[in-house]
C-alpha cells in the first residue's frame, strides 16, 4: 500500500489504481478461488472443494497468479475447459464477502472528499473484472461519495490512442501537473 504521507495535498485530481492500492487484490482472488473450488466439486464430484481451494490459495501466495491453473491442472487433473470457467469467475464473480478498503486509504479518501478534491480510479486490466471489484467494495464512510468517483481504464484509453493522464486532465478540465496518480502498492 502507498505511504499516505508521501501524497501531495495541492493537487486538484487524485487518481488511484484499484488492486493493492485501494484494497488488497488477494481478498478478491482468494474468494474467487473458493467459488471456483465449490463449482468444480459440484460439477465433477471431486476434488473436495476445500482441498482445491487450499491448494489454489497456497499456490497463489507462493507463486502468484501466473501458471496457477496449470499447477491446479497438474495436481488435480482438471480438464482444460475449467480454465475458462475460472477466468469467467475472475471477471464476474458474485463474492460472498465485501472487499475492504485499506483503512488508511479510506481515511485519506474521506479527507480528500471533504476538501472537495476530485477522485478517480485509473486502473489496468479487464474492465469487466475491475468494475466487478468496485461493485464488491465496502465503501464504508465513503458510500455517500461513491457516485462522485470516476473510473477510467488504462488499457482501453491506450487502445483508443489516448494518454491516460492527458485524458483524465481533459475530463476534469485541468492540467497534468494538477493530477496525482499512483499505481504503486
Amino acid at each position: 500500500m502507498i505511504a499516505i504521507d508521501t501524497i501531495p495535498l495541492d493537487k486538484a485530481v487524485y487518481c488511484f489504481e484499484l488492486d493493492d492500492v485501494l484494497y488488497p487484490r488477494q481478498d478478491y482472488v482468494l474468494q474467487v478461488y473458493y467459488l471456483f473450488a465449490q463449482f468444480v466439486e459440484f460439477t465433477e464430484g471431486r476434488p473436495p472443494a476445500n482441498d482445491l481451494a487450499l491448494f489454489m490459495k497456497d499456490t497463489y501466495l507462493r507463486h502468484g497468479e501466473e501458471q496457477l491453473f496449470a499447477r491446479v491442472q497438474e495436481r488435480f487433473g482438471l480438464a482444460p475447459k475449467y480454465e475458462e470457467n475460472l477466468n469467467r469467475l475472475l471477471a464476474n464473480a458474485h463474492l460472498p464477502l465485501k472487499l475492504l478498503l485499506f483503512a488508511e486509504i479510506e481515511r485519506f479518501l474521506q479527507a480528500l472528499f471533504e476538501k472537495e478534491k476530485k477522485i478517480a480510479i485509473l486502473t489496468k486490466g479487464n474492465p469487466v473484472e475491475q468494475l466487478n471489484k468496485i461493485k464488491h467494495i465496502a465503501w464504508g464512510a465513503l458510500e455517500a461519495h461513491k457516485e462522485a468517483l470516476r473510473v477510467y481504464f488504462v488499457d482501453e484509453l491506450k487502445y483508443r490512442g489516448y494518454d491516460p493522464i492527458d485524458y483524465v486532465a481533459k475530463e476534469f478540465d485541468t492540467t497534468k501537473d494538477k493530477i496525482f496518480y499512483t499505481n504503486d502498492k
